[in-house]
């Protein structure tokens, strides 16, 4: 099979290398699928950097999330054949960047029938993330606003929609004006180009003064401590990530003084302390994708040949909406 290999570290476009391994084999707990569509994600450019919370030995095959064909199915799982169409999580080194991949049975899910593959392999990371940020996190209640950071990219669109999904108005930040028409079409009550506007400001301004209830943030550094600025009476701020590059220290008493939480998402523990939750969780934002009230927002399918430059401009921040990897059918 074809599949893109990390054998050494650095930037996506420099490192991956194409090669032609043989298929996987799932192990205990695991089955092989055939890819169908892997969703390119920000964790792929930090393992191809060698900077993610996750090593895996040199070579490997990035693509964290994937929707695909079930082929071989391992010992011992139970639920899943030959022939489901599944998303979720793949198992390290046999990523989804690749003509087939290896998933863990625990991180894999039936993929809606209402989403098609490109849309279904972006439904796992991003969309888990903000389900469970907004509501098991920041208790995010109907008729309150949510600010979104970064909000043309995946967990901020996510964001989004679930926020929209879930009653709130939606105030979205954006680096340029590509990115503002992504976080328009995927439903923001209103829209920030960062580069033009001061968030903070319009934030106040469209909240009468009071300031966003929940503040959604993948960004971190500058992103964060000018969200303290405009965050409501009895607020939360959801620190999901550190994008920009710079993990902020926080003035505690600020927080005392005007009263606001700062909530940590780490979504990846729920796989390991409460899976019960993840998998209520799929069954909810499936409902939710039947039901035409969240999308993934695909603005470029590459084929085999364009992983390393799509990945690459991931990386240097110029994408708009999901990029995904669309295999032949």
């Amino acid at each position: 099979m074809r599949a893109w290999q990390v054998p050494e570290l650095g930037e996506p476009a420099a490192v991956l290398r194409a090669v032609d391994l043989e298929v996987p084999t799932p192990g205990p707990g695991q089955v092989t699928v055939r890819t169908l569509a892997t969703a390119a994600n920000f964790p792929d450019v930090l393992m191809c950097r060698g900077l993610y919370q996750i090593k895996p030995d040199l070579p490997f095959t990035p693509g964290v999330e994937l929707c695909g064909e079930i082929v071989t199915v391992g010992e011992g799982v139970d639920g899943f054949a030959v022939g489901d169409r599944v998303l979720g999580g793949v198992a390290l080194p046999h990523g989804g960047f690749a003509e087939y991949a290896v998933m863990n049975a625990a991180e894999t899910f039936p993929a809606p029938s209402s989403l098609d593959d490109a849309q279904a392999s972006s439904l796992f990371i991003g969309y888990q993330t903000g389900w469970f940020g907004l509501h098991r996190r920041a208790q995010l209640k109907a008729g309150e606003t949510l600010l979104v950071h970064a909000a043309a990219g995946g967990v901020g669109s996510a964001a989004i929609q679930l926020g929209k999904a879930a009653g709130a108005t939606v105030i979205g930040v954006v680096g340029g004006p590509a990115k503002a028409e992504v976080a328009r079409a995927l439903g923001a009550d209103v829209v920030i180009d960062r580069h033009t506007e001061d968030f903070v400001e319009v934030v106040k301004a469209q909240t009468g003064g009071r300031g966003a209830d929940v503040v959604y943030d993948p960004v971190g550094g500058e992103t964060y401590k000018r969200s303290t600025k405009c965050i409501a009476f009895e607020g939360r701020i959801l620190v999901v990530g550190f994008a920009g590059g710079t993990i902020q220290e926080v003035a505690l008493n600020h927080a005392l003084i005007k009263n606001y939480s700062i909530v940590g998402l780490h979504w990846g523990l729920y796989n390991r302390f409460d899976p019960a939750a993840v998998r209520a969780c799929h069954a909810d934002l499936t409902a939710l994708a039947d039901a035409g009230k969240v999308a993934p927002l695909v603005s470029e399918r590459l084929s085999f040949d364009e992983v390393p430059d799509g990945l690459q401009r991931l990386a240097d921040g110029s994408t708009v909406g999901r990029v995904v990897y669309q295999a032949d059918r």
